[in-house]
């Protein structure tokens, strides 16, 4: 495997929570920096080190909403 996507978003009780496509690892995190450690962590734990991806990729995604 060469990458794996990882989709962050908002947590709605505060922090980031993070879900890779097409894997079963989800972590979450209060600050970014933080969930980026715990996706290496995680991404470390989930493969063995022939089978690790070379890139993390991190697809983030804020609802934003603006008032008229």
């Amino acid at each position: 495997m060469i990458e794996i996507v990882f989709l962050v978003e908002d947590d709605p009780d505060e922090g980031y929570t993070a879900r890779a496509l097409g894997e079963s690892i989800f972590t979450q995190a209060d600050d970014l920096e933080s969930l980026k450690e715990m996706i290496r962590d995680a991404v470390d734990c989930h493969f063995i080190e022939e089978q690790k991806p070379k890139v993390i990729r991190l697809h983030i995604v804020r609802d934003e909403v603006i008032a008229s």
